[in-house]
């Protein structure tokens, strides 16, 4: 399954909340909705959650293996 990502910094907001959300996609709208009430003063509810689930993106991030040391930066590999 792929994670999900919040990003609070693609959406205007008064304070310029910088703040980044990763992981599987139940644990992102939790932690966004959590976020959304305390710091942006929205109210908790389905809507507010259907609205974050319909914000979420991909994470677009490099695979990394299990174990070992990382690769060289800049080189693509396979797992």
């Amino acid at each position: 399954m792929a994670r999900k990502v919040a990003d609070c910094r693609r959406f205007p907001s008064e304070m310029n909340c910088s703040l980044t959300i990763s992981g599987e996609e139940e644990e992102v709208v939790r932690a966004a909705a959590e976020h959304a009430v305390s710091v942006h003063r929205h109210t908790d509810g389905p809507e507010l959650r259907q609205e974050i689930r319909a914000l979420l993106e991909d994470e677009l991030i490099p695979a990394v293996p299990k174990s070992g040391p990382p690769p060289p930066e800049g080189e693509i590999f396979d797992l």
